[in-house]
């Protein structure tokens, strides 16, 4: 009898007994009215994915604050009751069918295409140009503000209020968005952290601002709600950056999430695979890196709705969970297909031909 794919086995994430290890990958889709709240629309998208049998659904980037954290105009939120109601209603649908949400918690920083005053970690514009069909603002991004030590208090209670909203609203946990150029990335990446204070300068104090939320999150949760985080090297407006320092900023990265409370490590590799943007310069794997000196659990990202690709990733000990983005669009029922042994669909480029909001089936 041929042994079942390694990513349809279960996995233990904290207290959550997953059915298999293929997780949504969090994918900005843009789809509220404009006033940040989740729609009816929105609940049935997440549901394909819970009925099409995936482990573990991560939500699109949420903003956390009012003041700079918005980055699309019609971005959700999870800044005050309404939107946190919203958001319970699409929770309670997956959890029905037996898939748990973690929320994935944002703050654009200098990235936003919503707001015409942003702040950042240095008053440094961001490389390249905004990204079509998030926005009707386009072209180049403005030069953000430096944060001072008071916006960046704000941050951070805007991170732990967003949290209790995500813990009422029925979400097994949060995810610290720290990846793909967004604010805490501008705090970690070197060429956008000019700071002279000890949040800048060595890769010790650039990760500082991330770990710190971190703290604050998970000591005001109970133990039994996930904090897990995303990092990454490359990002939205620079998909081939990699670390100076490989893994020796690696190594000061993940211990120092780990050290703050983070009960998993999620690496993103946006947009070209996960040989691009998870290795190093001279080839090493930084998630399989980041769980064997830690010891957290790992989700891997990019291309892995392949499944030779996926078993490669998980029999070899990169990562414990994959999560799937583009392949998951195309492929709401991944894990069922997997099972059947069902050629996933590709995804086609004009999948988002009418934008990237969320369309009606």
């Amino acid at each position: 009898m041929e042994q079942a794919h390694i990513a349809l086995s279960q996995f233990q994430l904290k207290n959550l007994t997953l059915q298999n290890r293929a997780v949504v990958a969090p994918m900005s889709r843009v789809s509220t009215l404009g006033d940040g709240v989740p729609t009816e629309l929105m609940k049935d998208y997440y549901a394909r994915f819970a009925s099409g049998g995936f482990g573990l659904i991560i939500t699109e980037g949420t903003y956390t604050d009012r003041h700079y954290a918005q980055a699309y105009p019609n971005q959700p939120g999870i800044t005050n009751a309404i939107q946190r109601d919203g958001w319970a209603r699409i929770a309670e649908a997956t959890n029905q069918i037996g898939a748990p949400m973690i929320m994935q918690l944002m703050h654009a920083g200098a990235l936003s295409q919503h707001l015409s005053a942003t702040r950042s970690a240095s008053a440094i514009p961001p490389v390249r140009h905004m990204l079509p069909g998030y926005s009707k603002k386009q072209g180049r991004y403005p030069t953000p503000q430096a944060m001072t030590l008071a916006d960046m208090d704000m941050v951070k209670e805007g991170y732990i209020q967003a949290a209790r909203h995500a813990r009422q609203a029925g979400f097994a946990g949060v995810e610290i968005h720290g990846a793909n150029g967004y604010l805490f990335d501008q705090f970690l990446t070197d060429y956008t952290n000019n700071r002279e204070d000890q949040y800048g300068g060595t890769t010790e104090n650039r990760v500082r601002f991330l770990a710190e939320v971190i703290g604050l999150v998970r000591s005001e949760m109970d133990d039994k709600f996930i904090v897990g985080v995303r990092v990454s090297q490359g990002k939205v407006n620079d998909f081939d950056y990699l670390w100076s320092g490989g893994v020796k900023d690696g190594e000061i990265i993940f211990k120092a999430v780990h050290q703050a409370g983070a009960d998993y490590i999620h690496f993103a590799s946006e947009g070209l695979g996960f040989d691009h943007g998870c290795l190093t310069r001279d080839g090493q794997s930084l998630p399989a890196f980041a769980r064997r000196i830690t010891g957290l659990p790992v989700i891997a990202n990019g291309g892995l709705d392949d499944f030779k690709e996926a078993e490669r990733i998980l029999s070899d000990q990169h990562g414990d969970l994959i999560s799937l983005g583009k392949g998951a669009l195309a492929n709401p029922d991944w894990p069922e297909k997997l099972a059947q042994s069902l050629a996933p669909l590709p995804f086609e480029a004009n999948y988002f031909a009418q934008g990237v909001a969320i369309q009606a089936a």
